[in-house]
C-alpha cells in the first residue's frame, strides 16, 4: 500500500484539485462568556459540517461578542445548524448573509524569500492589489492585502510562483449594510 504524498497548502496544484463548493457565511452575536466559542463549534462537528474560517471580536455593546463563521456544506445542513445555534443559550442571534446584501472583507499577510534584485515583479503585482510592504527584509518581503476573499486568492495565486514562505489570512468578515442586522 503506498501513501499518497501530502499536499502542502501552498502547492499550487492543491488549488485546482480541490472541488467547487458553496461558502456560506453565517454572522452570530453573542454573550461574551467562557465556552461560547466550543458550544458553537459542536454543533458544526455534530453535522458534519467544516469551519473554513471564523472570527470572533468583540461587540459595539458591552459583554457581547461577534463570531463570523465561513463554512461550507450542504444548503438543508446548514439550516438545521442555524436553528439549532439560535437555540443555544448564549447566543442572541444567529444570521446567514450568504447572498445578502453586505460589506465582506478579509487580511493576508504574505512572505515570500525573494532577493533585492528579484523583486521588481512582486511589487508590480503588490500595487496592482494595493497591497502593502510591511516588512521590507535583504532576503524577505512580507506583504499586506485586504479585499474580497476572491481578491485574495487572485493575489496569492499570483504569488505562489515566487515561493511562498508563509501566508496568514484573517478570515472573512462581514457587516450588513442598511439598516438590516448583522
Amino acid at each position: 500500500m503506498s501513501a499518497e504524498p501530502f499536499a502542502s497548502p501552498d502547492d499550487p496544484t492543491a488549488l485546482a484539485a480541490t472541488p467547487a463548493r458553496e461558502l456560506h457565511t453565517i454572522s452570530l452575536f453573542v454573550n461574551d462568556k467562557p465556552g461560547v466559542l466550543v458550544r458553537v463549534a459542536l454543533v458544526f462537528s455534530r453535522r458534519g459540517y467544516n469551519i473554513e474560517s471564523l472570527v470572533v471580536s468583540p461587540s459595539a455593546h458591552g459583554g457581547f461578542s461577534r463570531m463570523t463563521i465561513t463554512c461550507s456544506g450542504a444548503h438543508s445542513t446548514l439550516e438545521q445548524i442555524i436553528k439549532q445555534l439560535a437555540k443555544l443559550v448564549d447566543v442572541v442571534h444567529a444570521i446567514d448573509h450568504t447572498g445578502d446584501e453586505s460589506y465582506e472583507t478579509e487580511v493576508a499577510l504574505v512572505k515570500l524569500d525573494v532577493a533585492l534584485d528579484a523583486r521588481t515583479q512582486i511589487l508590480q503585482i503588490a500595487e496592482h492589489y494595493k497591497a502593502k510592504v510591511v516588512d521590507y527584509g535583504a532576503e524577505q518581503l512580507i506583504l499586506r492585502v485586504y479585499g474580497q476573499s476572491d481578491k485574495l486568492d487572485s493575489f496569492i495565486g499570483l504569488l505562489r510562483s515566487f515561493g511562498i514562505v508563509e501566508l496568514v489570512r484573517s478570515g472573512k468578515i462581514l457587516m450588513a449594510r442598511g439598516d438590516t442586522t448583522t
